[in-house]
């Protein structure tokens, strides 16, 4: 248990880094959950019956995983709490759009999903940082 706590601890790289992190993650939070999520969660009604089925599950459940990490997990990225978690939706969600959905595109179509991808990638290798409230809960107990 204590080598899993370490492996996702946050942990403060200098105040720098840790400030690159926060505007890193608020930023690509925040535009993901009001560009991307927000529009999805407040049309859910009308787009949930076009919606595309990822893997048989129905259009309206495959909205609702997509709203959720969209919106959601962005909301938790953003606020830095449960980060590595939460990205690992994103995560998946930007590769389902790369691979899946945009796969036989031209890669010019893929850049939206990959422009997300790479920081969520890199931020569930660093950690949020110093500026989150993951850093905060940790430290206190």
């Amino acid at each position: 248990m204590n080598r899993i706590k370490q492996l996702i601890a946050p942990v403060s790289y200098g105040t720098t880094a840790d400030l690159g992190l926060l505007i890193l993650r608020a930023g690509v939070g925040l535009i993901m959950m009001m560009s991307h999520g927000w529009p999805k969660l407040i049309s859910f009604g009308e787009k949930s019956g076009e919606f595309y089925d990822f893997m048989g599950l129905g259009p309206a459940f495959s909205l609702g995983l997509t709203v959720f990490a969209e919106f959601f997990c962005s909301l938790f990225l953003v606020m830095g709490i449960g980060t590595r978690l939460f990205l690992v939706p994103l995560i998946i969600l930007s590769l389902v759009i790369v691979l899946v959905i945009h796969g036989p595109d031209p890669f010019g179509d893929k850049e939206s999903g990959l422009l997300f991808l790479i920081p969520f990638l890199m931020l569930l290798l660093t950690g949020p940082g110093k500026y989150s409230l993951d850093y905060l809960l940790t430290r206190k107990s």
